[in-house]
């Protein structure tokens, strides 16, 4: 009879007995209790109450008893931690066992015990196993340290167990090495900066020669490792790719994914015109296409990884098509991902062959795979030029079928091909009309009222189409809604003298009987464009579009590298990094692909000597400016509760008297509203930016470092005085002044409010727009007492610089949006950029040199400041005050030459060269940025604060 015999019984009452079977004499009725103690824990009963008595067994020399009580220990061992302790001295005993399986048994046992007061005792025993004659004792134990270091990672340092495993990595067995490299790497995941996999030629050639002989498992261990090498140049890197392509045709997929993982990144460094590339590329396709033979979770597992892959080198798989062809009985998401991958290799060579295959799909009985097959030959069409012709007549066949969802999908795609090939397809149009009532997705609602609109004056009856949609308006979704908005509006710049009154009766539906936020206010600003200039509004909303990219799905490139370096894991396959879905305090990793990293730039910071160290600090300048007005209209101005304070600044003043008033002017592209009032204390920065200059530094910088600077106490710190933000006539009677200043390393917004209006103002709140540096209020407005008639209070903001970012123009342009009981108002003003230097701005000499070396001339602007009566060392001082810190200063034939550097908050540095002449009032100052459109808004700062 089998053992689950042990879990039928359904006696109660049933403990003391146990204790008292686990006492007998007899040693077949004492592991007959033993194994109804493992059954009734395994079936949730509660059996620790038994401990000592199991405990007693565990002096046996039957390996099977042994097991089955370590089993029990491990399971109670935390609960019941004193009773286990009794449990250390056989331990300890049976490491020494002359069977080396008790050994390894004992010691992985121990492992598993995690309890403080058992861990010091293990220490021994574990150091003596790591040291066995027997390897399987020795591969045990390995793994028991990276057990141990999770329990107490201090205890494994100061015994040097790290040195030991590292050790290992040179054993004779390559399954003790696989063990070793994988508790490393496990010990190494918890703590990224520890360097313990210190890998290097010579422990390469180890790895590789244990990976032929190891287990499956152990085998993935050594590449998952090699894979986090860099190779010093192609020649190791080939020779490691010849010892790994072998992997390629193992039995385990896991194995052949890693080894896939390993030649992908170590294929960057391999010139593409070497033979061996292109020989590389063949051995990688046949055993990718041998995965999809496999069951379909494997499959999808596989295509998730191949759908990476072909991102990355599409040439890979290019001759294989046939393989993602979809199979009737193949489940949705295997078919849904061999779709995807078909699109991505689909080309001039194959489209024909793929546009038949789709159309075939389109007639399946899957809807969801049917729709995806119709998307499939939109996106056919806009990636493979040669091809539109022939996908926009398989779009009008599958639009003849009548087939409700085909026609939608269709429609849907048609519109984005007519992004893409503007003027070409437009012949198709008349069909398209004519199932019009047969839409009833607001996806193919919205894109058949954007082709109604778009092609306006190509359709006779436009006016009647988009009527029709309009009779239903509130019922229809916000998506088809704002789409009709613009429709119409579009119709009405085409048609102005017949639609006038069509367009007046969506404005006032969108603007005065909705409650969404979002149509309300375009619906406003469309209102407004057409009231004011209806030119510009017809530059705005007949502006040419720009063509749509062939590959809108592309994973972003610095996200692929980092999921190929993943390849096989779970990130692999939700195609997210593992820090997207890894909780916890494990430290998550980084990865790039080796070659990409290009460009040298494995710099350290200038702390540690090196030259560029800067780049690094270059990361984000500033991503590309959106929507302003739709950013700053959707403003959430509830109270903010992140980070530190701002700069100061004169300021645009567009405060808006309504939210159709003069404050959104000058978002809409004019000098509708308020004129600027630049502020004394801030110059307005001029619209241009300066032509770079390709001149060298004059004076040679070698010498830089050989000439002392005479840098003096630094003067009290530069602070703009306050001007007018919001002028009360712009604000309902609310007026703002206000100024930005730097103390102690934090920004403020220092204001003034007025309320010059009639009633009491109450609940304040403030919000920013994203703008280039971040920068966010830290906390919200504190104006705790109501502001009455004529009165003034002073508030000061913290502000951080951890907000969200999206380059200005000018890059030092802050839209503020201002919240109280009456109304929301909306003003721009600029900060001097001195508030975004932070006070550990000054850069090694060294650093400097060869920083400034590094930076390409091309990104060097060359200044004029006119009329400063300073002599160089008053103005070093000057400077330094608003953290420009002087690093060098040198005298050559009269003329004085002052090094300085500064840092702003978000990691960029700027270097300067300031030349004074002694009895010239024209300064030259040189500025070398890697961010060069920094260096318009830095040579403001200095002529405000020279010449203030």
């Amino acid at each position: 009879m089998t053992d689950s015999k042990y879990f039928t019984t359904t006696k109660k009452g049933e403990i003391f007995e146990l204790k008292a079977e686990l006492n007998s004499d007899k040693k077949e009725k004492k592991k007959e209790a033993v194994k109804k103690v493992i059954a009734s824990m395994t079936v949730g009963k509660d059996v620790s109450a038994l401990f000592p008595d199991v405990v007693n067994c565990m002096q046996t020399d039957n390996l099977e008893l042994k097991k089955l009580v370590y089993l029990y220990l491990m399971n109670y061992a935390k609960s019941q931690p004193d009773m286990a302790i009794m449990a250390v001295n056989t331990f300890v005993k049976d490491c020494e066992d002359p069977n080396p399986l008790i050994r390894a048994l004992a010691v992985r046992t121990m492992g598993c015990i995690r309890v403080d007061k058992i861990t010091e005792y293990l220490c021994e025993p574990l150091r003596k196993c790591l040291k066995d004659e027997d390897p399987y004792v020795r591969k045990t134990a390995a793994v028991c340290v990276a057990k141990l270091h999770d329990i107490n990672a201090q205890l494994v340092e100061d015994q040097g167990f790290l040195d030991t495993l590292k050790d290992l990595i040179s054993d004779s067995n390559p399954m003790v090495v696989a063990n070793a490299v994988a508790a490393l790497s496990e010990i190494a995941e918890s703590h990224p900066n520890s360097n313990l996999l210190d890998l290097n030629p010579q422990t390469i050639n180890k790895l590789l020669t244990a990976l032929n002989e190891c287990t499956e498992w152990g085998q993935i261990f050594i590449l998952d490792c090699l894979a986090n090498y860099t190779p010093r140049d192609d020649r190791e890197s080939q020779s490691i790719c010849e010892r790994v392509t072998p992997r390629l045709s193992h039995a385990n997929s896991a194995v052949v994914l890693s080894a896939v993982k390993v030649l992908m990144k170590f294929m960057e460094m391999l010139p593409k015109d070497l033979d061996y590339y292109g020989t590389l590329l063949k051995k990688l396709a046949p055993p990718l296409v041998t995965l999809l033979s496999a069951e379909p979770e494997l499959q999808y597992v596989a295509l998730r990884n191949i759908n990476l892959i072909v991102q990355r080198r599409p040439e890979i798989l290019k001759h294989e098509m046939k393989v993602f062809f979809v199979k009737y009985n193949d489940p949705i998401y295997v078919k849904l991902e061999k779709l995807d991958i078909m699109i991505r290799l689909a080309s001039q060579a194959n489209i024909a062959q793929v546009l038949a295959e789709l159309k075939e799909y389109a007639t399946e009985v899957d809807v969801d795979f049917v729709r995806k097959a119709v998307r499939a030959i939109g996106r056919c069409a806009i990636k493979v030029e040669q091809s539109a012709e022939r996908c926009v007549s398989t779009l009008l066949d599958l639009i003849q079928t009548k087939v409700n969802y085909v026609v939608q999908e269709a429609i849907v795609v048609i519109k984005d091909i007519f992004r893409k090939y503007p003027n070409k397809y437009e012949s198709v149009i008349a069909t398209l009309c004519e199932n019009l009532d047969s839409l009833d997705e607001p996806e193919a609602r919205a894109a058949m009222i954007w082709i109604v609109g778009e092609y306006a004056e190509r359709i006779d009856n436009a006016d009647e189409l988009l009527e029709s949609f309009l009779e239903g308006f509130h019922d229809e979704s916000t998506q088809v809604q704002l789409q009709l908005l613009t429709a119409i509006v579009k119709l009405f710049l085409k048609k102005p003298t017949e639609t006038q009154e069509l367009v007046q009766q969506v404005l006032s539906l969108a603007t005065q009987d909705s409650d969404n936020p979002d149509l309300r206010d375009r619906g406003y600003i469309y209102w407004r464009l057409l009231s004011t200039d209806p030119v510009a509004a017809k530059e705005v909303v007949l502006a040419e579009k720009p063509l749509i990219s062939e590959e809108t799905d592309l994973i972003e490139p610095t996200l692929l590298e980092e999921l190929i370096c993943h390849i096989g894991t779970l990130a692999s396959v939700y195609h997210k990094p593992p820090s997207a879905f890894v909780e916890g305090s494990r430290g998550v990793q980084h990865k790039r692909l080796t070659g990409s990293a290009g460009s040298g730039e494995s710099v350290e910071s200038p702390d540690n000597g090196s030259a560029a160290g800067v780049t690094e600090a270059a990361p984000a300048v500033i991503p590309s400016q959106g929507d302003l007005l739709g950013d700053l209209l959707n403003l959430d101005l509830t109270p903010t509760t992140t980070g530190p304070p701002p700069p100061t600044s004169s300021g645009m003043q567009m405060g808006g008297m309504d939210l159709l008033g003069g404050g959104l002017d000058s978002l809409l592209g004019g000098d509708l509203g308020g004129n600027p009032a630049m502020g004394t204390g801030f110059g307005a920065p001029p619209a241009v930016m300066p032509a770079s200059f390709n001149a060298p530094v004059s004076g040679g910088l070698d010498d830089l470092f050989d000439l002392g600077g005479g840098v003096g106490m630094p003067m009290g710190a530069f602070n703009p005085p306050k001007t007018v933000w919001l002028p009360a006539m712009k604000a309902k009677g609310l007026e703002i002044l206000g100024t930005f200043v730097r103390r102690a390393g934090v920004i403020q917004m220092e204001m003034n409010l007025t309320n010059k209006a009639m009633s009491v103002m109450t609940d304040f709140a403030i919000q920013f727009n994203r703008n280039s540096f971040g920068l966010a209020p830290a906390g919200p407005l504190q104006i705790l007492t109501p502001l009455s008639p004529n009165q003034s209070i002073e508030a000061a903001l913290p502000l951080s610089t951890v907000g969200p970012v999206m380059k200005m123009e000018p890059l030092n342009n802050l839209q503020v949006a201002v919240k109280n009981n009456i109304d929301v108002f909306y003003f721009s003003c600029q900060y001097p950029i001195s508030m975004l230097f932070v006070e550990d701005g000054k850069m090694e000499r060294q650093v400097f040199l060869a920083t400034w070396k590094d930076i390409p001339n091309e990104n060097e602007a060359q200044f004029q400041i006119k009329d400063c009566h300073l002599n160089s060392d008053a103005a070093s001082n000057k400077l330094q005050s608003i953290n420009i810190f002087t690093i060098a200063k040198r005298t050559v034939e009269g003329q004085d030459m002052l090094y300085q550097s500064m840092k702003l908050t978000n990691g960029i540095w700027v270097l300067a060269e300031l030349r004074v002449q002694a009895g010239n009032p024209n300064y030259t100052i040189s500025l070398k940025c890697r961010a060069p459109e920094v260096s318009q808004c830095v040579f403001q700062n200095y002529e405000t604060v020279l010449k203030n």
